[in-house]
């Protein structure tokens, strides 16, 4: 029996998992004729359950709860053909095609899993990526992240602690500071003013009792996208009250907010780091698998490591070039669209066929602006230039956008269904988690 490894359930990871999973398992044919499986399929995640990235953000401010919306691994391979194990990569064996998972241990240090080794005959890393800090002092040490869910967590509980002690009048005012103008810290800094708003409607605290800087070192917000969309992003922003810095780079991060590198304090009690992302200082040391200066692995035109053709890679840690020369931008529609190049070209290789190159298609970009807008452009490459869309269309158009993501994983009957539960959900629980 052939054996498929994925490392990392992120949105490219896990949709090949099911694609898989369901083709070599749970196949009618396959079930009239009572066959064997051709093919295992294993997914490993350091995670028992899955958020989709882009809705981080909404995790962060609890306008979305990880325990509602989340998804089982387990309990999603077994319905869909494949198995999962909990670790996390720390050595790949290239020569008799194995990696090593590190040991599970629980918050208490316990041992609950030792290190264990899953053979392979083809491996996909699909380990996505993390906030790159550029070597600036402090980030690591005085800075929160977005880059998973339990760091989305732990962000979600030092806000309700700000907000007890403003409710408790401890504090007057919370200053919060997010470096990073693209969509994560444009949609965190929307996203923190409506939890401001909501606590106001639960509580005493007032509109404004949180006060937000946005700080982008390009010129502009949102700089990967046309420029109108980052000027009206600007504008929405400083209509809701927060401070908009461009053209302004971080020196130090400290205890107490950052450094300009022209020397200005910016004060904060909360500073978020959401300027850029790199894959995993790990991937550069996989037994020689070749990597760029962004630690991501370097791949061919099918998405097989240029260095072992047994290893695929895909999502943020895939470094691949287009046919115009350019970087692949790490989006999520980018990570879904490799998983079918990887899912087509492992099938040629088990069952015959020709590979087929992997050709991103951009479908545009979309940028919440809290619940009921987004700004962002459609159809990409697609249409001559981009179809620019802005307020409650695109607000629809955003929400659409996890819909599809559903679907992919579940099919659409079930996925409208799951939307329509957690939309119900919504409606009767309060719209902001304050637990």
């Amino acid at each position: 029996m052939i054996k498929i490894v994925i490392v990392g359930g992120g949105a490219g990871g896990l949709k090949l998992a099911t694609r898989l999973g369901k083709h070599f398992n749970l196949s009618p044919v396959l079930k009239r004729q009572k066959k064997e499986p051709q093919a295992q399929v294993t997914l490993v995640d350091k995670n028992r359950t899955h958020i989709w990235k882009p809705l981080l953000h909404q995790v962060a401010t609890g306008a979305l709860n990880s325990g509602l919306d989340a998804l089982e691994y387990q309990v999603h391979g077994r319905a869909n053909g494949f198995q999962f194990e909990l670790g996390s990569l720390s050595r790949l064996d290239r020569k008799n095609q194995r990696i090593e998972l590190a040991e599970v241990r629980n918050r208490s240090g316990n041992l609950l899993v030792p290190e264990r080794t899953l053979e392979y005959d083809y491996l996909v890393v699909a380990l996505g990526s993390e906030s790159n800090d550029f070597n600036i002092p402090g980030i690591r040490e005085y800075c929160q992240f977005l880059d998973s869910s339990a760091q989305a967590q732990n962000f979600h509980q030092h806000l309700l602690d700000k907000f007890l002690q403003l409710e408790t009048k401890v504090k007057d005012k919370v200053q919060i500071a997010i470096v990073g103008g693209g969509a994560t810290g444009v949609e965190l800094a929307a996203e923190l003013v409506d939890a401001n708003r909501q606590m106001g409607y639960y509580g005493h605290i007032a509109n404004g009792a949180i006060e937000l800087t946005l700080i982008e070192a390009s010129k502009r917000l949102l700089p990967v996208l046309p420029s109108r969309l980052g000027t009206n992003a600007e504008r929405e922003l400083s209509r809701l009250g927060v401070r908009v810095l461009t053209n302004c780079q971080i020196g130090k991060a400290t205890d107490n907010g950052f450094i300009t590198t022209t020397g200005e304090t910016i004060t904060a009690s909360i500073r978020v780091w959401a300027a850029g992302i790199k894959a995993s200082k790990l991937l550069c040391q996989l037994d020689g698998l070749e990597t760029n200066k962004l630690n991501q692995i370097t791949v061919q035109n099918t998405l097989q490591s240029k260095t072992d053709p047994r290893i695929f890679a895909l999502g943020d840690c895939a470094g691949c070039i287009d046919r115009a020369g350019n970087r692949v931008p790490p989006r999520a529609q980018a990570a879904q669209q490799m998983a079918e190049t990887v899912y087509h070209n492992l099938m040629a290789l088990i069952e015959g066929g020709e590979q087929q190159e992997y050709l991103y298609r951009d479908r545009g970009s979309l940028v919440s602006l809290s619940h009921s807008a987004a700004v962002g452009s459609l159809m990409g490459s697609l249409v001559k230039g981009s179809l620019i869309i802005e307020g409650r269309f695109a607000g629809f158009a955003y929400r659409s956008l996890y819909r599809m993501h559903l679907a992919a994983l579940h099919g659409w009957p079930k996925a409208t269904l799951l939307y329509l539960i957690g939309n119900a959900n919504r409606f009767v629980k309060p719209r902001l988690k304050l637990h």
